[in-house]
């Protein structure tokens, strides 16, 4: 039985998830390193595998409690940790603020999460949550890009206006997607909520 269990939890998508999270505190390190071209490629690497373990373990059947928890856990991680080490980096193009509201986003819907759940409903990703994570990820790459920029050119010297642009309408983009979500989710809970008192 115990073998049974240990070979349900070392399964495809959770050895999946679990490779995203050390990827995830290897952009960590990097980032105050100023090592910012290899965080670029660890970072498009753990948010471009994103969906394989969700994909696996439904596909072959594969779903696990640990998984459930285990990869949302993660996605916030590499977004909420990214967010915030950007936002310590000068020139970053990301405030202290933002990071903020990115990880509160989370935390919250996090919570409302788990209590529906808890009562038996369901409370399933929205379609604004999907896009807010890439809205979210090119912000983050397009920052990494900026950093990378200002490295070798010089921080006094401008960016070229591709990526001013890029940077800044992702960032903001991101900035409103992920507080729109949040009210999407917030909206939703209290329908529900509404529904059970009722």
């Amino acid at each position: 039985m115990a073998s049974s269990a240990s070979n349900t939890i070392l399964n495809v998508p959770n050895v999946v998830t679990t490779t995203r999270f050390v990827l995830s505190v290897v952009v960590f390190v990097l980032i105050p390193l100023d090592q910012y071209f290899a965080a670029i490629v660890v970072f498009l690497l753990a948010a471009a595998t994103d969906w394989i373990d969700g994909w696996w373990a439904r596909k072959y059947g594969q779903v696990t409690k640990l998984g459930r928890i285990f990869d949302p856990f993660v996605d916030k991680i590499i977004i909420c940790g990214t967010f915030i080490f950007l936002a310590a980096e000068k020139d970053s193009g990301i405030e202290p603020w933002m990071a903020v509201v990115v990880m509160g986003r989370e935390m919250l819907v996090t919570a409302i999460r788990g209590f529906i759940e808890q009562q038996g409903g369901d409370f399933s990703a929205q379609m604004a949550g999907k896009l807010k994570m890439v809205f979210q990820c090119v912000a983050a790459v397009a920052s990494l890009v900026a950093l990378r920029y200002f490295q070798q050119a010089g921080s006094a010297t401008p960016l070229p206006v591709w990526l001013f642009w890029t940077l800044h309408v992702s960032v903001w983009l991101a900035v409103i997607s992920t507080v729109y979500s949040g009210l999407e989710y917030v909206v939703a809970a209290a329908r529900i909520f509404g529904k059970q008192d009722g």
